[in-house]
């Protein structure tokens, strides 16, 4: 019944979004193993939610693009596997049309192996770097001039590759951190997760005014996903209160060439509105030519087209 409800609300509720179709790029999730494959061929680092263990391998994320009439997706390399990108390389290598892989990097390495990392998996296909900064010792700066995150993210501006970070925590523990970033490499692509995990509530108001204030750098981006990261106890499903207050503010800021929507499956499937409301909700947010931009535009303009080439 709440599953047909979402479904009512969003048919009544977007007429402006159900009036025009475009191609449409999912920039944030995630794929792993099932508990047979990962007995078999690709085993966990940490394993996933055993409600989700089985509901997120490349088909069973095909099924949910399809009904949601999403074209193409970033798979973001996932926790459970870790540093083992090969799980991911083989989704990208089965279906080339519909992925491409944001790897995962590893603080642990020399700037010398990272690089080296880097420019492998770049040619498996891989587009972007993810940062999470805490897989970084406890004190250690992503920013450091010594470290191997540092030498990666200057690279990645020489290949083009922008660099996601994770500030899960909150952004406002590694604010300073991302400045240092941005001014030692500002050719490098930084695009900031989930909105910058700017929750409703105190706090996340006061990281969401630095996270404003990052618009002042051309290099930022943000994407508009997990949208039921940021409600706080204040919000829920279709996110009217995030919208106002967190995407519309980020829209006059960044504008929408700056703007990527993004669903973070699987783990969107245990939300009301499931996969296709987290679409289509951000989708019913937009006019026709903002949501050229943050449907599909600003994913391609940052990590290259996708589909079969012409």
């Amino acid at each position: 019944m709440m599953r047909l409800f979402s479904l009512v609300y969003l048919a009544c509720a977007i007429p402006e979004a159900a009036a025009f179709s475009m191609k449409i790029i999912d920039s944030h999730l995630h794929v792993w193993a099932s508990k047979s494959e990962a007995e078999s061929n690709f085993p966990y680092d940490q394993p996933p939610p055993e409600s989700l263990q089985n509901n997120a391998t490349p088909e069973a994320l095909i099924e949910q693009m399809d009904k949601a009439g999403v074209d193409g997706a970033l798979i973001v390399q996932p926790i459970n596997h870790k540093y083992d990108h090969s799980y991911v390389a083989n989704a990208i290598k089965k279906y080339p049309h519909k992925f491409k892989g944001m790897l995962l990097h590893d603080p642990e390495l020399s700037p010398v192996m990272a690089v080296k990392r880097l420019e492998e998996l770049v040619l498996s296909g891989y587009v972007g770097v993810r940062f999470n900064p805490y897989l970084w010792n406890e004190g250690e700066l992503m920013s450091a001039d010594s470290g191997g995150g540092l030498a990666v993210y200057k690279r990645c501006a020489e290949l083009g590759c922008p660099v996601g970070v994770m500030c899960f925590k909150g952004l406002e523990l590694h604010y300073d951190d991302i400045l240092a970033l941005i001014e030692k490499s500002p050719d490098t692509q930084l695009v900031l997760d989930h909105l910058g995990f700017c929750a409703l509530n105190e706090k996340g108001d006061e990281a969401f005014k630095q996270l404003l204030a990052l618009s002042k750098y051309p290099n930022v981006s943000v994407k508009v996903s997990a949208l039921f990261r940021n409600t706080g106890s204040v919000d829920s499903f279709p996110y009217d209160k995030v919208k106002a207050q967190r995407f519309q503010p980020l829209l006059e800021a960044f504008g929408s060439k700056r703007l990527m929507v993004g669903s973070d499956f699987p783990y969107v499937l245990e939300t009301e509105g499931g996969y296709d409301g987290a679409i289509n909700t951000v989708k019913s947010w937009l006019n026709k030519d903002d949501a050229e931009a943050v449907l599909f535009g600003t994913a391609e303009r940052l990590f290259g087209k996708w589909g079969a080439l012409e």
